[in-house]
């Protein structure tokens, strides 16, 4: 009874006007969902949705347009429209698709063509109409300048140069300065180079425009000069290309495991042979480069090279890549390859304790230290583009003297560049940034 008392006592009053039901009808909403969020519902269920679709691997808009259930009949009248099909339809992985729809009938199609570009797609009374809008991007110029202590990744990091960057720096040299075997504590180098940014957002760094390295005491400059049709290439100061007629290392950027040594003892023979070549200790499956242009006169088996195949070069030069795990795709006996095409991938075939490259250059038959040996240069600027060269250059090589070590100046905002100037490079042929792996020092143990 005196709990019954107290449940009376305890028990609010129903508000004035508004008596709560003694029984809910079935389907009612239950006493947490307010009586008022049946008609709220519906009209949510009229309101515009946008979503952000990331474009997968194989997509398609097709597929895109299945997958969130929109009209197909849309798509079809959006590719109708004219000037913007391929702009539409060619899709990269990882690309962003806004669209904004009303139970799956489009409202607005946008997507970002290019790092300056982007589609709009707007419906109307009379249909979609489309439309492209610029947003240019804007290029600073960065000097930036650093002494190496232990390696060329952070003494950059230390001037705040990015890992892209000094890569960049890395091929511009890739000619004259082997990355693995010839750094040097106290090496110092210096780069005149590109920021793209964008409505004042730094976006990434672009072309390296003049740098200085010095290597053991010598110095090696060069800048970029781009010629009327448009060619990129890097050049001393007064003129010669950095460019030669043989790569110093056919890798990308690993390490060397056994340098070129005549009176070597061998590791499984355990025996004196000269170890007549460089061995460049890499993953299995690196590519490897021809070192400069030729022709394949052997590809095959070879003894103790295993998997080995043989350019042969101008100027009764040759060159030999031996352990390897097999040959690219066309090449044979007879082939011509240019410099920096991929010609075959690291293994470890025939005698070898580990997966490397053996690496040799021979001249009228006669082995030669190709870390040491002296590379013919491309052919220099002609007269007439010398003039240009020096008029393009000039302020480069001003800038590349400017700052001291450790820091580095940021120069006014040039005029705008485009996507397609901002991207240009002069690298060693065949080789990318992404695909060179960070080692740099000493030597280590022979895998040969």
């Amino acid at each position: 009874m005196l709990i019954l008392w107290h449940a009376a006592r305890d028990t609010p009053p129903p508000a004035a006007g508004n008596p709560a039901p003694l029984v809910y009808p079935a389907g009612a909403p239950s006493a947490a969902t307010p009586q008022s969020a049946a008609p709220t519902a519906s009209q949510q269920a009229t309101v515009a949705s946008t979503i952000e679709v990331i474009v997968g691997r194989n997509d398609t808009l097709d597929a895109i347009f299945r997958r969130m259930a929109l009209d197909p009949a849309d798509l079809a009248a959006i590719r109708q429209l004219p000037g913007i099909r391929q702009s539409l339809d060619l899709l990269k992985p990882g690309d962003a698709i806004k669209l904004t729809h009303r139970d799956g009938t489009v409202k607005e199609l946008s997507r970002k063509v290019s790092e300056t570009e982007t589609l709009h797609v707007v419906r109307d009374d009379a249909g979609f109409a489309a439309q492209m809008t610029e947003n240019p991007v804007q290029t600073r110029i960065r000097t930036a300048t650093a002494t190496i202590d232990s390696s060329l990744f952070q003494a950059a990091e230390s001037a705040q140069i990015s890992e892209t960057v000094a890569l960049r720096l890395a091929n511009v040299f890739a000619w004259d300065i082997d990355f693995v075997l010839d750094i040097r504590q106290g090496d110092r180098f210096a780069a005149v180079y590109q920021q793209i940014y964008q409505d004042g957002k730094y976006l990434r760094d672009g072309d390296v425009l003049a740098a200085e390295f010095v290597n053991n005491g010598k110095v090696y400059r060069a800048v970029r000069y781009v010629s009327e049709s448009g060619a990129v290439g890097y050049y001393t100061p007064d003129g010669k290309p950095m460019r030669k007629a043989f790569l110093r290392a056919p890798v990308e950027f690993t390490r060397v495991s056994s340098v070129f040594n005549p009176h070597r003892l061998h590791p499984i023979l355990n025996l004196i042979r000269g170890h007549m070549g460089t061995d460049y200790a890499a993953p299995i499956g690196t590519p490897v480069h021809a070192a400069g242009d030729g022709r394949v006169s052997f590809a095959g088996v070879r003894g103790g090279y295993g998997n080995a195949l043989v350019l042969a070069h101008s100027n009764d030069v040759s060159t030999l890549y031996g352990h390897l795990s097999r040959f690219a795709r066309d090449i044979r006996v007879g082939s011509h390859v240019q410099q920096g095409t991929i010609i075959g991938y690291v293994g470890m075939t025939g005698l070898a304790t580990g997966p490397h490259l053996h690496y040799e250059y021979l001249m009228r038959g006669m082995h030669m230290d190709p870390q040491t040996v002296k590379l013919p240069s491309a052919d220099p600027l002609s007269a007439d583009a010398l003039a240009k060269f020096r008029e393009q250059t000039t302020a480069y090589l001003v800038d590349l003297s400017a700052p001291q070590v450790g820091q580095a100046r940021v120069a006014q905002a040039s005029s705008p560049a485009t996507p397609a100037a901002a991207s240009k490079s002069a690298l060693p042929p065949g080789f990318s940034v992404a695909g060179m792996a960070q080692y740099v020092g000493e030597p280590r143990g022979a895998v040969n």
